[in-house]
């Protein structure tokens, strides 16, 4: 316990130490930039103000996982800006003769460090995510399908010897057979087929395409051609083929 306390103790008289010239080298600053009275007292407490609010903006961005660009901006103003008072300060600068530049850079500060402290201030500490509530899924359509009954399968008697027939009394008497069998019906005579007349003009046409067919092929025109070309059924088609032979 005590140990923690005088590492407390040191830290406090360090911050104290280090924020007591810091107070007053921006003050000096101020002052010579002709801002008098209690303006010059007012802008290292500005500064100050705006170092802590980033700094806490930036703990508490780092905290949640987010993106901390901004609180990283402004955090690095305040911190150019009590450095540079610091350097200023030490020789480098003289503060009877400030340049325009820094001059305007002071009295703009206001306005900068009142910019910063309000993005600070209001920015949103919750994510688009975390306020929008979750889009829930529809929910689905059960589809209930219903099975056919099943139907008992049908079980047949085991096949076995076929019963035998009981046979008439009649089929054990004596048959007597006839001496001479009767002769074989012979076979009907198939009918004869009748041939279609063709026409003379299909003739002609026909003759004109067998004679074409042999010019271009040197040999005669056969009968499945023939009729693809005229069209006509089969039995025609022999008749043309039979004709033009």
């Amino acid at each position: 316990m005590r140990r923690y306390l005088a590492r407390l103790d040191a830290v406090l008289v360090q911050a104290v130490i280090a924020g007591a010239l810091s107070f007053a080298h921006l003050h000096d600053i101020a002052e010579a930039a002709g801002q008098d009275g209690w303006k010059a007292w007012a802008y290292p407490v500005s500064v100050d103000l705006l170092f802590v609010a980033a700094w806490r903006r930036l703990r508490a961005l780092r905290a949640d996982h987010r993106a901390a660009r901004a609180a990283w901006t402004w955090f690095v103003i305040a911190l150019a800006a009590s450095l540079g008072a610091n350097i200023a300060t030490a020789g480098l600068l003289d503060l009877g003769a400030v340049p325009a530049w820094l001059r305007i850079l002071v009295a703009g500060w206001p306005a900068l460090a009142f910019l910063g402290g309000t993005l600070l201030a209001h920015t949103p500490t919750t994510t688009p995510a975390e306020t929008e509530p979750a889009e829930t899924p529809a929910p689905v359509a059960e589809v209930s399908v219903e099975r056919a009954p099943e139907t008992a399968p049908v079980q047949l008697p085991p096949a076995g010897p076929a019963a035998p027939e009981a046979m008439p009394e009649a089929a054990h008497e004596p048959v007597e057979l006839p001496a001479d069998p009767a002769p074989a019906t012979p076979a009907p005579e198939p009918a004869a087929v009748s041939v279609p007349a063709v026409p003379p003009a299909l003739l002609d046409h026909a003759r004109k395409i067998a004679d074409t067919h042999r010019t271009a092929t040197g040999s005669p025109i056969d009968r499945d051609t023939l009729r693809a070309r005229l069209g006509v059924p089969p039995a025609l088609a022999d008749a043309i083929t039979a004709q033009l032979a």
